[in-house]
């Protein structure tokens, strides 16, 4: 139609909703249905949050909250910060939005013009390049390799920057692959930014309490003087708390950058869920033993769904060091038949739509994350159906015919 926007024409639905819808109307069905395609937790907001909230609505306080937080919410995000990240922010550079998507859309709109290129290390989450494109921004892709584990490469980075850089978009650990980086790694991409002072950095650390083994998370703003000034933070309580309903990410950075985003936030949507945030204040201020137990079961998951699917014929799955993504590499699979249709694999999409007609598993194809031939499964899921869902996978690869 002629009166809608350019850019927004441009923009997809998040694949990642749409593969979850999808599997709930074969659910509706009457299919036997597992899906493995959306990145929440399976389980419940802690207690001690829950209690927080319900305090706060007995407590009167359901007016409209200021638009940057509350003064507790602010305040709880500039202490975890500290606590947390090594970053000592001041109040005024901190703020608190609905949801960690806004505090990046916030971010966009703040700084991007016309034909402004953003660097994506891919694979990237879905939603970043959308955002861009709605805002008149070019997307440029950073393609990564499964031998570097997903990994960005400073050559890489260096070789993408260019006089229109805006941002570059980084998100640690990695939805979809789980990958993340070690101090030292982020020392050698910070080494190139530094080079490159026009580039701003927007950390994506919304997975940053999902690690597992000896690794230890590092915030990019926490490697220099220099990155401190040109990241901005973005992290949330969504994933780490099993608070992705409540709808609040949070973001700290550069003094200019927030008061700009708060201008953006008070006429996009004015300031975020005065009980979710009391529930944040909670979340954040409280303990971290939850999570960790939590985080736990995740590494146990991990585990046994590495393992799983690398026993399956044609696929290969590295170890990911943190979030609960794995995303195995089908490229052996390509070219063969579908054994129930006779139809030819010629892409990860195509085998995901086999997993999911053929064995009632629902995964997302890797092309929606810049990426392939790789699909994402998320083991945000019991280990009994975990465990069902990769012995449909090594059946479905077992079957494929060369």
């Amino acid at each position: 139609m002629t009166y809608l926007a350019k850019n927004i024409m441009k923009v997809q639905p998040a694949a990642t909703i749409a593969v979850t819808n999808r599997a709930m109307e074969l659910q509706a069905e009457g299919r036997d249905i597992i899906s493995l395609g959306m990145g929440q937790p399976d389980f419940d907001t802690p207690d001690h949050i829950k209690e927080a909230a319900v305090k706060a609505i007995w407590d009167g306080e359901t007016s409209y909250p200021p638009v940057p937080g509350t003064p507790a919410a602010r305040q709880a995000v500039k202490d975890k910060f500290k606590r947390f990240n090594g970053l000592d922010y001041d109040i005024d550079q901190v703020m608190v939005s609905a949801g960690g998507k806004q505090v990046i859309y916030n971010a966009l709109v703040a700084t991007l013009n016309p034909g402004d290129e953003v660097l994506l290390p891919a694979p990237y989450w879905v939603s970043y390049p959308d955002m861009v494109t709605a805002l008149g921004g070019v997307n440029k892709a950073i393609p990564t390799t499964l031998e570097n584990n997903f990994k960005m490469m400073p050559e890489d980075l260096e070789a993408a920057i260019s006089d229109k850089t805006k941002w570059l978009i980084f998100n640690v650990p990695s939805n979809p692959t789980g990958a993340a980086y070690t101090r030292a790694e982020l020392e050698a991409l910070a080494a190139v930014l530094e080079r490159h002072p026009h580039v701003l950095v927007l950390s994506d650390e919304i997975y940053e309490h999902i690690t597992y083994g000896d690794f230890k998370f590092t915030s990019m703003a926490s490697i220099s003087p220099a990155m401190y000034e040109r990241t901005l933070t973005m992290s949330g309580v969504g994933k780490a708390y099993a608070m992705t309903g409540w709808r609040i990410g949070y973001a700290g950075g550069p003094k200019e950058l927030i008061k700009t985003m708060i201008k953006v936030q008070s006429q996009a949507t004015s300031g975020a869920c005065s009980i979710a945030q009391a529930a944040t204040v909670a979340a954040l201020n409280g303990p971290l033993d939850i999570v960790e137990e939590r985080v736990r079961e995740f590494e146990a998951r991990r585990d046994m769904v590495v393992s799983m699917l690398n026993q399956a014929k044609g696929l290969s799955c590295p170890t990911p060091e943190g979030a609960f993504y794995v995303y195995p590499n089908c490229a052996d699979l390509i070219g063969k038949k579908r054994p129930d249709t006779g139809a030819v694999i010629a892409n990860d999409e195509d085998f995901v739509t086999y997993l999911l007609e053929g064995e009632g598993v629902a995964v997302v194809h890797g092309a929606a994350f810049g990426l392939s031939p790789n699909f994402r499964i998320s083991y945000a899921a019991s280990r009994q159906q975990l465990e069902d869902a990769c012995q449909r996978i090594q059946r479905a690869c077992a079957a494929l015919i060369d």
